[in-house]
């Protein structure tokens, strides 16, 4: 019987090797952001045209790789789960696929092979002595397409750090492996303007000492985390873990104490931060990495009394109908964890989620508070899931009002110049 060492020296081998596993139509499944391993898809891009039909699925792409391009999308294409910047021209023109999804459930697709998954390509830590690798940096559907793939193939890179949770892989289970050492990929905080220190808060006002928090990425929900450093015994139960909830932990601010769910330990699925989180991630016990079906499952997330979920949108309308991934038919980005964790809120003990958003769009000149949603819109988050709503004017609470409510509630947050025409509106759709 052969040993982990072994067995690992037997599975090494150059990217080009490894891409030998892969045949026509194959769906590739890779993790989150910088989850996904650069060697490989590189590798991938410079020999597309040896397949037809493949596809590479993933949430948040990083790099824009080649097979991003029109030109050879019907050799190897991109199958977004969540557009970002790498991704939306390709979106948005029509050359790549689109998998709407809940980011709790994608896990469950592949499981009941809905979604399919051939083949994974993902980042991992260099193996332990017991010859187990970590995903951590992106654990969420990828542990799920391990289990269904018929063939795994890793990066091993001894940047990514081996992180605790239900991340890890055993050398069995690997067909094939590259070794890199290239730094990982680091993303930083965005900018925070005073619109996004407005609405940052009014939102950390309502954060209660001792709460859980899931927080979103961007310049809003970092600028309520920035204000939440005077707090005492916070907790994190999230998808991403990043650079605005590392400083919370090092000012005392997040101590995991009074969690109700795995009290002493935060919880995310993906990374996105600088090279000091990737450090803090490696061997830490206060921090657990799991897949997004344990994660962002409301039922399970909403075992954390007093759960704060903050997540951003792009347009509301005045039933407070969220359109949080598209700009009219033009997707943008993807449901991703909004949903799951305004469900996991609204079940939570004293749980609240808040959609944030500033009052306008193209420097003043449109309304981000609407009468209906653009046609076309992706609706993200629904009428009947929705709590807070906060622009820098304001909070309005829905759940619980009427139609008619609401719309005083979201007027009364709108930008100044528009809210007579929303009442104009309002009133010709007989909701006043």
């Amino acid at each position: 019987m052969q040993t982990v060492h072994e067995l690992y020296q037997a599975r090494r081998g150059s990217a080009l090797d490894a891409l030998a596993h892969l045949r026509d139509n194959d769906m590739i499944v890779v993790p989150t952001g910088v989850g996904e391993p650069p060697s490989l898809l590189t590798a991938l891009s410079e020999q597309r045209s040896r397949w037809t039909g493949v596809r590479v699925a993933q949430i948040l792409a990083m790099r824009k790789y080649g097979y991003f391009e029109q030109e050879t999308a019907r050799h190897v294409r991109h199958a977004a789960l969540f557009f970002g910047g790498a991704s939306r021209a390709s979106g948005q023109g029509g050359w790549c696929d689109f998998i709407p999804n809940y980011f709790s459930e994608i896990p469950t697709l592949i499981e009941r092979g809905l979604m399919p998954a051939d083949v994974v390509f993902a980042m991992a830590s260099p193996m332990n002595a017991q010859g187990w690798f970590a995903l951590s940096l992106g654990t969420d559907y990828t542990m799920a397409a391990v289990a269904k793939a018929r063939a795994v193939i890793l990066e091993v890179n001894p940047n990514v750090p081996f992180a605790h949770g239900h991340c890890h892989i055993h050398i069995s289970q690997v067909t094939s492996l590259v070794e890199s050492e290239d730094p990982i990929l680091e993303v930083g905080l965005p900018a925070i303007g005073p619109v996004q220190e407005a609405i940052g808060k009014y939102v950390a006002d309502m954060i209660e000492d001792g709460s859980t928090l899931q927080i979103g990425y961007g310049g809003i929900p970092d600028a309520v985390v920035q204000q939440l450093t005077h707090k005492h015994d916070l907790g994190v139960h999230t998808e991403m873990i990043g650079d605005g909830i590392l400083k919370l932990v090092e000012c005392g601010a997040v101590t995991n104490r009074k969690k109700t769910l795995l009290p002493g330990k935060m919880v995310a699925t993906f990374a996105l931060g600088s090279r000091r989180l990737y450090d803090f991630m490696h061997h830490n016990p206060m921090l657990e990495m799991h897949p997004s079906n344990f994660t962002n499952d409301p039922y399970v997330a909403g075992q954390n009394d007093k759960l704060v979920s903050i997540n951003a949108s792009l347009q509301v309308d005045l039933l407070g109908q969220c359109g949080s991934e598209s700009i009219a038919h033009l997707p943008y980005s993807g449901t991703g964890g909004q949903v799951d964790f305004v469900r996991a809120a609204n079940r939570s003990r004293g749980g609240q989620s808040f959609i944030v958003l500033p009052s306008t769009a193209k420097d003043g000149t449109v309304s981000r508070i609407v009468p209906t949603l653009t046609p076309g819109t992706h609706a993200t988050t629904s009428k009947n899931d929705v709590n807070y709503i906060v622009t820098e004017y304001g909070v309005a609470q829905l759940r619980g009002k009427s139609a008619k409510q609401r719309a005083q509630e979201l007027i009364a947050i709108a930008h100044p110049d528009f809210r007579g025409w929303l009442r104009e509106e309002a009133n010709r759709m007989c909701v006043f």
